[in-house]
Parts: structure tokens; sequence; C-alpha cells
């Protein structure tokens, strides 16, 4: 007869921390370069340890502040998944509870605890793939036919030629398509634009996700596929040389 082993994993909270660069008019997500071993000098997202007097909620917020030096007035936040697979790191086994939060205006950050450097990309979405890109790095996400399965037996992971710290990759992927998969019931992403935004924005918002550029989404079309979703304030904005733009915000 053989015995159950108990497993006393680490709990890590991972953020996958969305935001919009408005001049760009880009959907942007932040990345830390790690300080510390295991992939010291990798890029990952910013993940803290579990502490035993806080919730994971709390968690999620704190290590926006240690990280990246933010404290929080103006936010939204959702649990997006547990990544438990026993493969998914070397030696003490860890759990990670991954969030997700969207902040409006890609405010500045700074290097906090435990990070070489901090920076946004670009989400970028063509064909049947994404990616995540700034002006020295390119990270090519895990095509959505690969199981988290496969995605934990890969050499890449297997050997540690990861592109990003631990299971990241699939972390991020997970948020996409998750993303995406609630654009049209709750498109909760548009947090990034504010509480206010112009069908532009939206539309620039909802393109990489869809795997399009912005200008192949119809305004028109788009506006009545979305009225369940979206209801005008009253308010325009001028934008360019063209008629001001009506401001609308999420129902």
């Amino acid at each position: 007869m053989t015995s159950d082993i108990i497993s006393k994993p680490l709990v890590t909270v991972t953020n996958v921390i969305w935001s919009y660069d408005h001049a760009k008019e880009q959907v942007v997500v932040l990345l830390v370069k790690k300080a510390d071993e295991p992939f010291y000098n990798f890029w990952s997202l910013p993940e803290t340890f579990l502490r035993a007097t806080e919730s994971a909620d709390d968690a999620a917020l704190r290590l926006i502040a240690d990280k990246i030096g933010i404290q929080l007035n103006d936010y939204h936040t959702e649990q997006l998944a547990t990544f438990s697979a026993v493969g998914r790191t070397k030696g003490d086994r860890h759990l990670a509870l991954a969030y997700m939060t969207f902040l409006p205006d890609m405010p500045n950050v700074v290097a906090g605890a435990g990070a070489l450097d901090v920076a946004w990309f670009t989400l970028k979405g063509a064909g049947t793939t994404y990616s995540l890109s700034n002006e020295t790095t390119t990270i090519h996400l895990p095509e959505e036919k690969m199981s988290d399965a496969d995605f934990y037996a890969s050499p890449a992971v297997q050997n540690g030629a990861v592109q990003l710290a631990y299971d990241h990759e699939l972390i991020i992927r997970t948020a996409v398509v998750r993303v995406r998969n609630k654009l049209d019931y709750a498109p909760t992403i548009l947090h990034v634009l504010g509480a206010e935004f112009t069908l532009k924005g939206a539309r620039s918002v909802f393109a990489p996700f869809l795997r399009l550029p912005s200008q192949a989404i119809d305004n028109s079309n788009f506006r009545k596929t979305h009225a369940h979703l979206f209801e005008e304030t009253g308010a325009k904005k001028s934008v360019g040389k063209g008629r001001p733009a009506k401001i609308y915000r999420l129902k």
C-alpha cells in the first residue's frame, strides 16, 4: 500500500497588469526584469509571495506598490486562474494565483524591490498568434493549439530556455484569451481607457485581441453590435480636424 504525499507548496500571486498607451493607441502589459534567482535577468510578470496575514486580493495590489511603486487609486482587478502544474517550477513547488489589473493612462513606472528593470510591452495579434514587444525585445506567446500540458512538456520549458520566467508566457496567453472571450459581454479591458472613451479608442483596444488592425473594425457596425455594452455620456471630444467624437462609458 502506498501513502499519499501531502504537498505544502509556496504560493505566489502573479499579476497581469494591462494599460493603454494613448500616444501610440496601443494596449500594453507590464513586465519586470528579475533581480534574483531563479531566472535572474529574465523578464517576468510582477509577482509576490502570499503572506500569512493577507488575502490574495490584497497581495495582488500590494505587489504593484512593492514592484513598480504605484499606489493604486483608480483601478479594476479580477482573478484570472490558478497555475499549479507540478513541473512549473524546479526545486520547491510554487502555485501561482494569477490576477489581471487594468490601469488607465499607462502610468510611469520605476523598478522596485526584486526588479532590475520594468517596462511596458505592446500586445500585438496577427494570424493565429500573439506577441509582446518593446523597442528591443519581442516575446512570442504560445499558440492556442498548444495545451497547458504540452507547454510544460516542451523542450524550452524542460531546458529552461523560456522567453519569460517560469510559465509566465502561458499565464499571459491565458489572460489574452480570457479578455478576448469576454469582449462581447464583459469587456473589462476597456477600464484601461478610463471611465469614458471614444469608439475609436474602444476599437483600438479590441483590435489586438481580435488579431485585427483597428481600421478593419467598422465603426458603425461596432457601435451597433456593442450597443448593449456602451452608453453615450452626452459629451463629445475633439479628435483631429473631423467632427467631435461622442463619448461613451460601460453600462
